[in-house]
């Protein structure tokens, strides 16, 4: 069989690169920042202990967790990154004890040469290692122990409702009595201190923190290893390398062209099931979804510029910033990813033109279930976030703290029952069409991978616990985030594209096979260690920064040449005059193909090298990659199936076009003028800060709230609302289309 090479190279990608991402999984667990038993001060007094600690990490999810300012480098971008802010207000602190006691003056007025000795003292109270492995006890000097004893009555004023830091809170978008509780607040600073104390402190026997010098900061000496720069030169070796070689095999690949179109629609008259019928209310739904997270998102972003209001009203009583962007990313991924599983409802039955008994139901059934995911996710959010429930009760129901898998445990394995149902709705109908040994088997086989890894994937999010190392925890979090919504969904988009334009009579299925193939041969290349990248500075060991640096850039490889399947794509649009009835769905994938290459791919890179990242993770320029990938590539491919999809259900219904136009052009313009006005110039000025000053400054009030920020800020109101207006006009489409579904 032709295929068979494309399949062993497949079956080896994905075996070794699994194999590889497991092994150092395990390094992980072995090598995370110990948690102590207890911390002691060198008196012997105890300070916390690590069901303090433990605590402080579940205290830390029920105000949103990474949703309001972050921890290691992950979460929001309003507030601090608090192991950045820890790290430096403890250092100057210390400085400050020492000055005061030596020179009965501040550290910031002694002359260069008392600075330097401080200094140097710091770097070697800060950076040696006095983890005590037998014992698992943690040992810090008097001067710390009063260091944490200063930050810890600072954070406790600042999360609770201390009147004095109220202007503060406002800067950060922190609501008043963030954390509502003293016991909850004291442990809240144990988990800020040890996972701070990861960051400054070095591996045994080695030079480098748990974070691999992460975050930036000169008075402790946190700075770019070596290393950093010799894998980065080497993720650019590979990008180079790997460009040429797909360029080389582009090239000497003959195109199979179809040769002459088909004259009449392939899909006219295409029976439409009972279950096919059913798909319509998902869409119904998804825009709904779309029209919320638009709405969400204002809010958001207003915070950025009033903190705890939305034009004088005093939102964040009810609805604070950390739930507000919760529900805004939240809300996206469940629209995009209800728009694909709705696509692959649809498109099983066609393709095998086989209705198993009972299968509208189970449509009708998953449509209910994931409409009662949606709504308890988003109350458990509210009640956990409001400080309305204990630890225990918050991971399971309210809040987990951790980007992109906020949602409650329950509704965590509640979702995933849901895909394992789709999952046997999608092969009930696609069992006859596999047992055929004819020419759609082996897209029909790469289909049914896809499917089986999309159910199967997302229990990645199952596998932590309340209580796990952080560290453990973010290993297994981007499993859910890297590997099922970034790779094999990517390969189900792929292969349900492909299908639809062999459907259209636009390729020949051996065409499509061969591009699904290699495609997925090529993402799933650097994209499963590729997770990697996202580890760097999680307390993870070098070894993880170095495949992280150099599988990552090869996921850039296949989207260079994304202007080329732009183009095709263009083209096969114009092919036979019915095809114009799909312009606006084709035109959907011509933006997939812009975005994958211009968000995923150029902003992407840009971050994605670790001396980049070094200074640029925890920035700005992290959500200019977020939205213009997330959305760009992902939202507009599912906007694009749904109207494939719409328009078989009905081939001859006249579509309003130039209400399609203003919202296909709306949302992509608004898009672009988000990125390029307001996220990427402050990125990249936070770039500078972080560069020159360390990762606290570039987070800091002091820089967030000056005027040239504030600027830029505002500048998001354009692209915004050009961007709402366009996808409101899409969502109106949709409603008020008049469905005749074909017999």
């Amino acid at each position: 069989m032709e295929y068979r090479k494309l399949w062993i190279i497949l079956t080896a990608v994905i075996l070794v690169s699994f194999g590889v991402l497991l092994y150092f999984g395990n390094e992980i667990y072995r090598q995370a920042p110990p948690i102590p038993e207890k911390i002691v001060d060198t008196d012997g007094n105890l300070i916390a202990t690590g069901e303090d600690i433990k605590d402080g990490q579940n205290a830390w999810q029920s105000t949103g967790g990474q949703q309001l300012g972050s921890v290691w480098g992950h979460g929001a971008y309003i507030a601090p990154d608090w192991n950045a802010d820890w790290l430096h207000r403890e250092a100057l602190n210390i400085l400050n004890q020492w000055s005061n006691t030596e020179f009965n003056t501040v550290y910031e007025k002694l002359d260069s040469e008392k600075q330097a000795v401080l200094k140097a003292r710091l770097v070697k109270e800060m950076r040696t290692n006095l983890y005590d492995e037998s014992s698992q006890t943690l040992t810090i000097s008097k001067f710390r122990a009063q260091a944490f004893k200063d930050l810890s009555d600072y954070y406790r004023k600042l999360f609770m409702n201390d009147p004095e830091m109220l202007e503060l809170r406002k800067a950060y978008a922190m609501k008043n009595n963030t954390i509502k509780d003293a016991d909850r607040m004291a442990k809240l600073n144990a988990f800020f201190f040890w996972s701070t104390w990861a960051t400054v402190t070095e591996r045994p026997g080695e030079e480098i923190t748990y974070t691999n010098n992460w975050p930036p900061e000169e008075l402790v000496e946190n700075k770019p290893a070596g290393h950093l720069l010799l894998w980065t030169g080497f993720s650019v070796i590979m990008l180079i390398a790997g460009i040429g070689g797909m360029i080389f095999i582009v090239a000497a690949t003959k195109e199979d062209k179809v040769g002459s179109y088909p004259v009449i629609n392939p899909m006219k008259g295409l029976a439409l099931t009972p279950s096919m019928r059913a798909i319509l209310k998902y869409f119904w739904v998804v825009v709904l979804l779309i029209v919320l997270q638009i709405i969400t998102g204002i809010v958001t972003a207003h915070y950025g510029v009033e903190g705890q209001e939305l034009y004088t009203i005093p939102i964040a009583d009810f609805l604070p910033y950390s739930l507000t962007r919760t529900w805004h990313i939240q809300l996206g991924i469940f629209w995009i990813a209800t728009s694909w599983l709705a696509t692959g409802m649809f498109i099983a039955p066609a393709i095998s033109g086989y209705e198993p008994k009972f299968q509208r139901f189970g449509v009708n059934f998953l449509f209910g279930a994931l409409l009662i995911i949606v709504l308890g996710s988003m109350a458990g959010q509210w009640a956990g976030i409001m400080q309305k429930m204990g630890y225990s009760t918050n991971f399971w129901f309210g809040h987990q703290g951790y980007e992109y898998v906020d949602l409650g445990r329950f509704w965590q394995a509640f979702l995933f029952v849901g895909l394992l149902i789709w999952l046997v709705l999608m092969f009930r109908p696609l069992m006859p069409a596999l047992k055929k040994a004819d020419e759609n088997k082996t897209l029909l086989i790469l289909f049914a991978i896809s499917i089986i890894a999309i159910a199967a994937f997302y229990g990645a999010g199952l596998m932590w616990g309340q209580r796990t190392h952080l560290a453990i925890a973010e290993y297994w979090r981007w499993w859910v985030v890297h590997l099922w919504v970034e790779g094999f969904f990517e390969v189900f988009a792929t292969v349900v594209i492909a299908f639809l334009f062999v459907r259209l009579g636009l390729l020949k299925i051996k065409t499509a096979t061969v591009a699904a193939l290699s495609s997925t041969i090529v993402f799933l290349s650097g994209g499963i260690i590729g997770t990697f990248h996202h580890l760097y500075f999680s307390g993870t060991p070098t070894v993880v920064l170095a495949l992280g640096a150099s599988f990552s850039a090869l996921e850039v490889v296949p989207l260079v040449l994304m202007g080329f399947e732009a183009y095709n794509n263009m083209k096969l649009s114009k092919e036979t005059d019915w095809l114009a009835k799909y312009k606006w769905a084709i035109y959907s994938f011509v933006a997939v193909a812009f975005w994958n290459l211009v968000g995923a791919g150029i902003f992407g890179f840009l971050i994605n090298p670790p001396i980049a990242l070094y200074f640029m993770q925890g920035l700005n320029t992290t959500p200019l990659h977020g939205h213009t990938a997330l959305f760009g590539v992902y939202g507009m491919l599912g906007i694009g199936l749904i109207l494939f999809v719409l328009r078989a259900m009905d081939t001859e219904i006249e579509w309003n076009e130039k209400l399609l136009s203003y919202s296909f052009w709306g949302i992509n313009i608004g898009l672009a003028l988000m990125a390029l006005l307001s996220l990427l110039p402050v990125g990249l000025m936070q770039t500078i800060a972080s560069v020159n000053h360390g990762l606290w400054y570039a987070r800091s009030a002091e820089f967030m709230q000056t005027d040239t920020i504030a600027f830029f800020k505002w500048m998001r109101v354009f692209g915004d609302t050009i961007f709402a207006i366009g996808a409101i006009g899409f969502a109106y489409f949709v409603l008020t289309l008049k469905i005749r579904f074909n017999k």
